[in-house]
């Protein structure tokens, strides 16, 4: 049996289901959890980010880089949450100095993919950024789609990246329909003395452009010392 802290919990078009990832606690090593699991299962369980959960997980028949994560599971169970500063401790530990070196690729400035022949050994990282740098906005040709601008300790700009962190989009989406804005949550961000991102990578696409690869975006905000309560519950 191993036991991991869940880091990522990700949303799909296809709401019956979620993308779980956490960190496992002996060893550092992200595992997700494969098949997806069931939207009633994870909200039956309250299942959010700093959950513990334990199972047997083994590897896939194939994998394909850079879904190197992906792991079978069995008997899983539930372990409650970890407090706010083991959490922390968690993200502190899987963080790369930036998304250059944490999947070890050379970016152009505002590159939002990895082609296909440069597929990483990994998918997820995690990276600090400055509260400063991080920017909740408005999709530039769809204004109901909720996007993110940041800048890393590379000083490589990313803009308007999918944000699949689902507690936050979902209170990000809210908010947006009382207020119009999102002038409260950069606000609550910029405040904050640390932001800590869950950088993923989607499953290989191709662009209306004709580009092919693998697709930045953003699984997890997480700021410290305060955090978006109201952005880890379900609906």
């Amino acid at each position: 049996m191993r036991k991991i802290i869940i880091t990522d919990l990700t949303r799909f078009s296809n709401r019956e289901i979620v993308c779980t990832a956490g960190i496992d606690v002996n060893n550092g090593e992200c595992v997700r959890p494969m098949p997806y699991l069931r939207y009633s299962y994870c909200k039956e369980l309250n299942l959010l980010p700093g959950a513990i959960l334990s199972g047997n997980f083994s590897a896939l028949t194939s994998i394909e880089r850079p879904h190197s994560e992906d792991m079978h599971h069995e008997n899983l169970q539930f372990h409650g949450h970890c407090s706010d500063s083991e959490f922390r401790d968690v993200l502190l530990q899987s963080c790369s100095e930036n998304i250059e070196d944490g999947f070890n690729v050379q970016l152009e400035n505002r590159q939002k993919h990895i082609p296909l022949e440069l597929a990483p050994s990994k998918s997820i990282i995690t990276i600090s950024v400055n509260p400063n740098a991080v920017k909740i906005v408005q999709d530039q040709y769809d204004s109901k789609k909720i996007k993110i601008h940041f800048t890393d300790n590379n000083f490589k700009e990313y803009s308007f990246l999918s944000i699949t962190d689902l507690g936050f989009h979902s209170y990000a989406e809210n908010h947006y329909k009382e207020t119009n804005n999102y002038n409260e949550i950069n606000s609550v961000i910029k405040s904050q003395k640390e932001v800590f991102l869950r950088i993923g990578l989607g499953r290989i696409h191709t662009s209306q452009q004709d580009k092919t690869g693998f697709w930045i975006q953003v699984n997890g905000i997480y700021s410290f010392p305060d955090y978006f309560k109201n952005a880890r519950r379900y609906e």
